[in-house]
């Protein structure tokens, strides 16, 4: 199922746009599987660099991840200050502390002005972009977290292990 809508310049985006490798990860910080996958797209970065562009795109599952959203805010809030793919790794990286105090932490040790962080978790417009993430994800055939995406393709097999990045070596291989 190809990935609705493609992704653009509002989407996070880490990694050369010229990369030929689109990686997108659909994900819910509060997930352990999530967590276990967070490694694994590290681990890809490092070893294909400029080879792959790295896109994140928010799907908290609410009913069984209650601090997912807030998680989700506190990048989009962060990204505000510039600092997204640095909360984004501070999440991950401390999954298990996700409540409100502990974002606010890791917010003030990015150097991020607090009070307009706390303003902006509850401003409507990034709860807006974190549902219409949440959306996309739907109307991509996105139904667990995490769930990848490959140059706009919905990517099936295991990310475990070395698998994901196997599969994108012999992809990029494969490409002339």
């Amino acid at each position: 199922m190809p990935l609705t809508p493609p992704v653009s310049e509002k989407d996070h985006i880490q990694g050369s746009p010229d990369a030929p490798i689109e990686l997108l990860e659909y994900g819910d910080y509060q997930c352990p599987h999530c967590g276990r996958a967070y490694p694994i797209v590290k681990k890809i970065q490092e070893q294909l660099g400029d080879k792959v562009r790295l896109v994140f795109r928010n799907f908290p599952l609410t009913k069984i991840h209650p601090q997912a959203k807030m998680a989700a805010l506190a990048t989009e809030a962060a990204d505000l200050q510039g600092k997204y793919w640095e909360m984004h790794d501070l999440v991950f990286e401390n999954q298990k502390r996700l409540h409100h105090t502990a974002l606010k932490e890791y917010a003030q040790s990015l150097g991020l002005n607090i009070d307009q962080f706390d303003q902006d978790l509850n401003r409507e417009d990034l709860a807006e972009k974190v549902e219409n993430h949440f959306y996309s994800g739907m109307r991509s055939g996105v139904n667990a977290t995490p769930t990848f995406f490959i140059n706009g393709e919905k990517y099936t097999e295991s990310w475990e292990g070395d698998d994901l990045l196997n599969y994108l070596k012999n992809y990029f291989a494969s490409k002339p």
